[in-house]
């Protein structure tokens, strides 16, 4: 067949790669880093949300999400629903963009829409209903996540503008944070806002499993095993690199003292913050987006969070709505035509920020006011939130009537 001689063996194996390799940033890498960072009587609890937010997102995505993302599209809005079930995908049918068989690509985008939906737990973290939760995944992937895939990537009318995204700081990090924000204003906040984790062991691999699956995420964005994946796969580690010592910094010049949250919590945050940026821009401006990042991030969770009264019990808004937009508006400087076709302000294309800018107040706004539409439906149905004895009690016991530790 004619698709078959196209594919490309060398890429195909790289993107089978990336797609593992994203799937180990929620399952184990999310749920770990969340889990260590809850309480003890919740740790079961916030796993159990990386993992039901990926089983769901997963099924959604085979059933109607990636025909609405990724089909021809309709006024730059949604895509066609065509293949529903993938029905009318043969096994031998190429991506039309890339060597890689269009099956792969559809897996590929499906851990992609998975983290993303599991990112928005930590925010909320200590306080919702499982069953509300799971409820909150299939009406939010539908109506929020799908919908501004493909307006970015699918074809919709952002792609047509010209934004540019390569691994998702608005369709996945700017947007799970603006929804974990919209999400928290209805649920409220914790009786007990602290941030006490647990284990910090066990974040601290979370974090090591998310930087290496971090690689999947933004390399496997080049869709082939070539120059432009290991041009992100340098300026991925180079970004987290310069963002975790900037924060360990900023830790020594606050109390005195390096901490190992700081650290781990800065990495994460120079990842988010080169997400948009992995494919278009170089090293020199890897390292200013990670160490810039910080201070945006550090900010928010320091200073801004206590100020405005938001519990966002594990930063998710802080870390990955605000690093994502900061690298999304650096992507629009720094974009460099000897790294891919875009061209950012620093090399004379100014029109590129202001795209930029239109992108990220657009996925914002469209976000924000959607899911918290959502949230307050479930809120008036199903209610939301645990009750007050739950919620002193812990989730582990009596959301699931499991114990996370027996000692």
């Amino acid at each position: 067949m004619v698709a078959e001689a196209l594919l490309n063996t060398g890429d195909t194996a790289w993107i089978l790669t990336a797609s593992a390799l994203v799937m180990i940033m929620t399952l184990p890498g999310l749920a770990l880093f969340y889990g260590g960072m809850s309480k003890n009587k919740n740790v079961l609890n916030t796993m159990f949300m990386s993992l039901v937010g990926f089983a769901i997102a997963a099924l959604i995505w085979v059933c109607y999400g990636y025909q609405f993302s990724f089909g021809a599209s309709i006024a730059g809005l949604i895509g066609a629903p065509t293949h529903f079930l993938l029905s009318g995908i043969g096994i031998d049918m190429l991506h039309p963009d890339s060597t890689i068989p269009e099956l792969l690509f559809v897996v590929f985008q499906a851990t992609f829409a998975a983290i993303t939906a599991a990112l928005i737990s930590g925010a909320v973290a200590g306080r919702m209903k499982a069953k509300a939760w799971m409820a909150f995944i299939v009406i939010w992937i539908t109506f929020v996540y799908i919908p501004i895939a493909h307006w970015v990537w699918g074809g919709g009318w952002l792609f047509e503008l010209g934004a540019l995204d390569f691994a998702g700081g608005a369709v996945v990090h700017l947007n799970s944070g603006i929804a974990a924000l919209a999400l928290i204003m209805v649920l409220g906040s914790r009786k007990d806002t602290r941030l006490l984790p647990h284990n910090l062991g066990y974040a601290v691999i979370g974090a090591a499993l998310l930087w290496f699956g971090w690689f999947g995420f933004n390399a496997g964005s080049a869709l082939g095993a070539n120059a432009l994946a290991s041009n992100a796969f340098i300026t991925t580690n180079t970004a987290a690199a310069a963002a975790m010592i900037c924060w360990i910094l900023i830790d020594i010049w606050k109390t005195g003292k390096p901490t190992v949250l700081g650290a781990i919590s800065g990495a994460v945050a120079g990842l988010v913050a080169i997400t948009p940026a992995a494919g278009f821009v170089d090293v020199p401006a890897s390292i200013i987006i990670g160490f810039t990042t910080v201070f945006i991030s550090y900010y928010a969770i320091s200073y801004l969070k206590p100020k405005l009264g938001y519990d966002d019990a594990l930063d998710a808004f802080g870390i990955h709505g605000l690093s994502g937009t900061w690298g999304a508006i650096l992507t629009g400087i720094f974009a460099s035509p000897a790294i891919n076709t875009a061209t950012g302000l620093l090399y004379g294309n100014p029109g590129q920020l202001v795209i930029q800018i239109i992108s990220i107040v657009a996925v914002a706004v469209y976000s924000f006011v959607v899911t918290y539409v959502i949230a307050k439906v479930l809120d008036k149905t199903m209610g939301l939130r645990v009750s007050e004895k739950t919620e002193i009690e812990g989730l582990d016991v009596n959301e699931h009537e499991e114990l996370g530790y027996r000692i």
